[in-house]
């Protein structure tokens, strides 16, 4: 199991970094179609759906790598049983919080399946298709809180912690990943 979720996160990762590389060949394409005088229609829109996919499908990944702005600031000054303690409500009201964007998130964009929405942009697709990245995203941040709660329930140190506690032993090392 451990190296399946392992491969998810990854994947979410690399699928938010070939969006960030759609963005920069779609940007590119427009500037050199434009000293051509030629015009890339829709590439405003491409590139929005991309940036909002980039951000949502890596945020497992970014969560697991401790990463993602948390309340740390607060939970690491406590003592080590009142920090788990914490911890467990944080991550329990994270998990709480993420599946309720994952459920009206899923719910937004059925909707805009069923109702048949149109993009408004140049480009006429079925909105609910660069919509599905976001639903994508928010389930495999869902998953990515489900799996450290459990690790904490079960006695364990959470990726995140993991990940903080080599960042701040080898900051030389951090700034490489």
């Amino acid at each position: 199991m451990r190296r399946f979720l392992d491969r998810l996160y990854a994947a979410g990762g690399v699928l938010a970094a070939v969006c960030l590389a759609g963005i920069a060949v779609v940007m590119l394409a427009q500037a050199a179609m434009r000293e051509m005088g030629l015009l890339l229609r829709g590439a405003d829109d491409i590139v929005g759906w991309l940036c909002a996919a980039s951000a949502f499908l890596a945020l497992g990944t970014t969560f697991r790598h401790g990463e993602l702005v948390r309340v740390g600031i607060l939970i690491d000054r406590l003592p080590r049983v009142a920090r788990r303690r914490a911890e467990f409500v944080a991550l329990g009201l994270a998990v709480l919080v993420a599946g309720y964007i994952l459920w009206a998130a899923a719910n937004f964009v059925y909707e805009s399946w069923r109702f048949e929405e149109v993009a408004q942009g140049l480009i006429q697709i079925p909105i609910w298709i660069p919509q599905m990245s976001f639903v994508v995203g928010a389930l495999v941040f869902f998953i990515a809180l489900v799996d450290e709660f459990v690790v904490l329930a079960a006695g364990g140190t959470p990726a995140y912690r993991r990940a903080e506690e080599v960042h701040r032993a080898h900051p030389e090392q951090a700034e490489a990943l």
